[in-house]
Formats: structure tokens, C-alpha cells, sequence
């Protein structure tokens, strides 16, 4: 008998406004949290609810962690991603951008997130989550499917 594994499911939401230097991201820095603590991420995402769409875990999302509603979330991609161990670590992430919404972005969750802030997509602040980087690398590619933690592509 195979062994089978559970897919993860998250939805990613990436702000985006035209700055001096060209696309701006909002960016969330991870506070005491235990998965990459003091890294740079998605200022939105969490994993997909059971009978949730991903975009309504974006929109959730986006609600719960910067306090904004009416997002007008565009599809950018999806990713699959494994780093080859337990079950938990075999994901599949929808990533949407916006660059239209209600509300002024801010922490909704202090416990979670230590700051805020927009950059280039061209100079992102480091250390970046390794998964969202390569993520926001590939935003205006045009690709529809990613994969991270293989050694190498489709």
C-alpha cells in the first residue's frame, strides 16, 4: 500500500501600488512566530479553511491580518511545494495580488507580525521567507504554475 500524504492549502495576498521607483509590495515582517520568525512575507496569507475557496481565505485573510476589506484580488499563480518530509510539508499555495481595497493596511495582530512595510519588488528586504521570494521573482512572468523545493522544474 502507498502511503499517502495530506495537501496543505494557502492563499497568499501580495498589496501592490506604483511607487517612485517602480511596483511596491506590502510586506509583513514575521514576529515571534515559529516558522521563520523575523522574516519578510505576504502581508496576507494563511492556509485555506475546510469549504473555503482560496479566494475567500484571501479575503479572510487580508480582513484578519491588515484590517482591509473589498479586496479586488487578482489570480497570479499557484505553487507546489514540498521540502520532502512529513506530511504537513506537502503544500499547494494560490497567490493573488490587489492593487485596489478599503481601508487602511496596518498589524492586526501584533502576536504575529512585528511590521509593515512597502518595497521594490526589485529590493526586497532580507531575509524574505525562501518560498516567497522566489514567488515574487516570478510575478509578472506569466507562469500559472510554480514549484519551490524540487531540484529542479517543470
Amino acid at each position: 500500500m502507498t502511503d499517502r500524504f495530506a495537501l496543505v492549502p494557502a492563499s497568499y495576498v501580495y498589496l501592490l501600488r506604483d511607487g517612485d521607483a517602480g511596483t511596491e509590495v506590502l510586506l509583513q515582517q514575521r514576529g515571534p512566530v515559529p516558522y521563520m520568525p523575523g522574516h519578510w512575507a505576504a502581508a496576507a496569507a494563511g492556509h485555506v479553511e475546510p469549504g473555503e475557496t482560496a479566494y475567500d481565505a484571501a479575503r479572510r485573510e487580508a480582513l484578519e491580518e491588515l484590517g482591509i476589506g473589498d479586496v479586488a484580488l487578482d489570480f497570479a499563480f499557484t505553487m507546489q511545494r514540498s521540502q520532502f518530509g512529513p506530511a504537513v510539508e506537502e503544500r499547494v499555495d494560490f497567490f493573488f495580488t490587489a492593487r485596489s481595497w478599503s481601508g487602511e493596511p496596518r498589524i492586526v495582530e501584533p502576536e504575529k507580525a512585528s511590521a509593515l512595510a512597502w518595497a521594490p519588488l526589485d529590493a526586497l528586504p532580507d531575509p524574505m521567507v525562501p518560498h516567497e521570494a522566489h514567488a515574487l521573482a516570478h510575478l509578472f512572468s506569466g507562469e500559472r504554475y510554480l514549484t519551490f523545493g524540487w531540484p529542479t522544474s517543470p
